[in-house]
This record gives structure tokens, sequence and C-alpha cells, in this order.
């Protein structure tokens, strides 16, 4: 058996959920494509910028404007937002790509890589970091932590009846693998839904994205029942993907050659390193600089955790006072604030050499599946992002503003999960009957193309070859009854995830009556 080694012929695959009417057709008999093919010739864009522009232009992407990266609801224009950020991230990751790429031509790494894949690459890690975070629900990690607990706390709670008539617990009626996509409900399997499903434009295949970008955000490629936060492999430290988009995965990891299929092992795709580095440098920077903005993070209190933490690098802080000096000698406004600023820009350019270096130093493991760390890993830059990640957490995260407004997140979270549950349980089953006046109202509320999206996939899931093989009546019954109350419960996930801060919050008043 030959060591396993992806290619980038298929890694950067064209591919997508259905066929792309800007692929190049040949000519049939008689030359009846010709006026279509002239017509396609106009566009000179490749797939992978076509994705580009597709997310650009999405809804969900422009509601990141009024999601929070650090501070929820923050009005201050200057202090970034998940828009900003994924901006920053598709900045950087691109940045990445084209120096990787550089390296790997000069030093001649890989034969079958040239300008065509390097185009290719820059154009995959622009298009991910924009779409990165488009998953994420709102006030930020902690949404999604809210999310979790609810779930921890509910499916031992409420009850329903099964099929069969009979009284049962949430966990008793969903199988395993569907309790631990929502006991771990996460953001980035969250944004595989939104991009390749629930982004409604011309059918139910959301953008309809090449395979190679969507393996790209695939940084956990592994389901809920396969987390393992121990087992030393990056790949593993949380899900990438749910039950729902099982099907989907499968295709996306074959078809880009990170499945090794002698073994049945999938891998990360070697972008997802270059876009997970990209995410560390861009809200590990832009934290630092908004809390200082926001005067939680002190100058003196930077400078000295750089003096403690990397006693070896005198240039780190020795920057900081110089720019600092620098500032009050022009007579700038607020000297500090400028000094950390013009310090994050050095300090990024020394995070993404690092990054590069460690991508072409590990190329080959890379290539086979055996990395299984971060691309900081061991490099002059690891201490420093780990400094700065600590300091960000300590003063900002951790602070009585932030924790308050999490508080009043977890609140209104909370608040729309008990409520709108309770309201689909039975919803498109024989027992609506069953369900209140006030269910009926909640439900009416949700997103029709989200409620449209469930009754697609509950009929493709009804009519799928593994329910025609089962030849149990009751058996089958009881599948496609599980399989179905789950996808409402993602129904009101995906319709939770889906707001704005703005939104949830100004919903949240009109419902319990305060506007």
């Amino acid at each position: 058996m030959g060591k396993f080694k992806m290619s980038w012929s298929r890694l950067l695959s064209t591919e997508s959920q259905r066929p792309r009417t800007n692929k190049k057709n040949s000519f049939t008999e008689n030359g009846k494509n010709h006026e279509n093919k002239k017509k396609q010739s106009m566009d000179l864009r490749s797939d992978f910028e076509r994705d580009y522009h597709r997310i650009l232009s999405s809804p969900s992407f422009r509601r990141l404007q009024d999601k929070t990266q650090v501070f929820p609801l923050e009005k201050n224009d200057f202090i970034r937002t998940r828009l900003t950020h994924s901006i920053e991230v598709s900045s950087f990751a691109k940045s990445l790509a084209q120096s990787v790429a550089s390296e790997i031509m000069r030093q001649g790494l890989d034969e079958e890589f040239n300008y065509e894949e390097a185009n290719a690459i820059s154009d995959i890690l622009a298009s991910s970091g924009l779409l990165h975070d488009i998953g994420n629900p709102p006030f930020g990690h902690f949404g999604e932590d809210t999310i979790r607990t609810w779930f921890h706390r509910n499916l031992d709670k409420i009850t329903m009846k099964n099929s069969k008539g009979e009284e049962r617990k949430l966990r008793e009626i969903l199988n395993p693998q569907m309790c631990g996509d929502l006991l771990n409900f996460e953001g980035n399997a969250q944004a595989i839904r939104v991009a390749a499903k629930l982004h409604f434009l011309i059918d139910e295949n959301g953008m309809n994205l090449t395979y190679a970008l969507l393996n790209t955000l695939i940084k956990y490629p592994v389901d809920s029942l396969n987390i393992d936060k121990k087992s030393g492999d990056i790949k593993t430290k949380k899900m990438g993907y749910n039950l729902a988009e099982k099907d989907l995965f499968e295709k996306i990891v074959q078809n880009t050659g990170t499945l090794n299929e002698e073994t049945g092992e999938v891998y990360r795709h070697p972008l997802t390193f270059l876009l997970e580095a990209a995410d560390d440098i861009a809200y590990c920077t832009a934290d630092i600089e908004d809390g200082v903005k926001k005067k939680f993070i002190k100058f003196e209190e930077l400078v000295e955790t750089l003096c403690e933490a990397i006693p070896e690098n005198n240039k780190l802080h020795e920057d900081l006072i110089s720019y600092k000096q620098h500032a009050r000698e022009r007579k700038y406004d607020d000297p500090e604030l400028y000094a950390v600023q013009r310090w994050v820009v050095k300090i990024q350019g020394i995070f993404i050499r690092s990054v590069v270096g460690s991508f072409i130093q590990n190329y080959a493991a890379i290539m086979n599946g055996e990395y299984k760390r971060d691309l900081f890993a061991d490099t002059e830059s690891e201490v420093l992002l780990k400094t700065l990640k600590n300091l960000a957490y300590n003063e900002v995260f951790d602070s009585k503003a932030i924790v308050k407004m999490e508080v009043t997140a977890n609140n209104i979270i909370n608040y729309f999960l008990d409520n709108f549950i309770c309201s689909i349980l039975y919803w498109d089953t024989e027992y609506e009957d069953e369900m209140k006046g006030i269910d009926r109202k909640y439900l009416s509320i949700l997103s029709e193309t989200h409620r449209y999206i469930y009754s697609y996939y509950s009929k493709v899931y009804s009519e799928s070859e593994e329910i025609s093989q089962i030849s149990d009546k009751s058996e089958r019954e009881e599948k496609i009854y599980s399989y179905k109350l789950y996808l409402r419960i993602l129904l009101v996930t995906d319709y939770i995830s889906g707001m704005t801060d703005s939104f949830m919050k100004t919903l949240y008043q009109e419902l319990i009556g305060i506007e």
C-alpha cells in the first residue's frame, strides 16, 4: 500500500452540488451550442472568483455587519464586527496563499503546482475568509455556548410522543448523532448549512459553491460522535458537520481527494490550515487593538505582559515604547493607541512569515494528512500568539461589561429556544392537533425559507434509499419521525443563528411586550 498523498488536481475541484450553468460546454452536433458558448466566454472569471462574488452579494454575508466579534451591540463604528473581521481574515488568508504559492514554486516542492494553482488557492482562501464565520449565532462565541448549554439541560427534560404515541424524552426519540449535533452545536458546522442549504437563491443548494471552497471551510472533518479533544490531532477538536449534511460531506471529501479510500480516514484540506492561521492572526491582533481602544487593556499592561512572557525578545516591547514616543513628538491625539495600531501591523507581518515558513516546512506532512497541529506550533510566533490571546481573554472577554452583556444574551437566546423548540415538536406530525395556540403563533414567526428547506429535506429523507430498504413498517416510520423531529429542531437553531444581534434583541423585546 503506497503512502497516501493529496493532489492539487483534486483538492481544487470546481464541482458543486448543482452543475453550474457557466461551465464551458463542448460543441454539440451541428454546433448547436455555439451561441451559448459564445455568451459564456464573455465571463472571464474562474469558478473560484465566482464563489467570491456570490458570497459578497449574499444577505447572509451582509448580516455579519450586525453580529458580535467581541463587543456586542457596539455603537462605535471603529470597533470590529463579524463583517469587518471576516474581511480582514479574507485579506490575511489571500496574503498567506500568495506567499505559500510563491515558495512552493520557488523551491519546486510540487511538480503539479503552478501559476494556475497559485491563483486558485488565493481565490479560495479569500472566499473562505469571508465565509468562515457565516454560521455563527448572535452575540459571538457565547451564543454558541448558550445553545449547547440549553440542549444539555433540555434533551432529558422535554418529553413528547414518539411515532407510536408513547411519551418519551427528546434524547430517547433522537438517535445518538442527532443528540450529539445539538449538544455540540458549532458555528463551523452551521456555516456549511448556510452556504450549502439555507442561503436560498435559486434552489435548495444554497450558494452552490465549489467543493474546494466548502472543504476548506470544514475545519474539523469529523462528526459529533467522533470529537476527541485529547487525540492530539487538531481535526478532532470539534465537529465539522451535522448528520443532516452527511451525504454532502461525503461527496465533498471524495471529490476533493481528502478521503483516504483505502483506510476510510478523512484529512483536513491543506488550505484549511492557512484559513485557521489567518483567523488567528486577525482576531488575536484585533482584540488587542480594540481592547486598548475601549480602555479594557492599558498600554503599560501590554508592555509589561510582553516583558514578562517573552523576555528574550526586547524589541517587541521596545518598539511599542518607541512608537509612543514618536507619536508624542508629533503631538498625535492618542499616542498610546497610535503606538499599538502601528505595532499590531508589524506583529501581523511576523505572524504571516511564521505561518508561511511552517506550511512550507511541513508541506509533505500536510499533503499526506500526517500534520496534526496548527501552523503556529513550534514557531517563533507561538508564544507571542498565546500571550496576546491570554491578555485579551483576561482583560476583555472576562471584563464586567462583556459579562453583563453575555448574561443578557443568555436570557434572550434561552427565551427563543424555550418557546420555538416547543412550538415545532408536533408540527408536521399526526399529533398536530395537540399543538397549543401559542405554538402556532411562534411557528408562524419562523422563516418561510427555513420552513421550506425543512419540508424539502424531510421529503428527500422519507424517499431515500436508506428508508426504502427498511422492510419493517414500524421501524421505517420511527426513523422518519425521528429524523423529521431532528430537522425541525435544526430549523429553530437555523433561525436563531441567522439573526443579527439587533434583530434578536428587538424581536425579543417585542415578543415579551417591552416594545
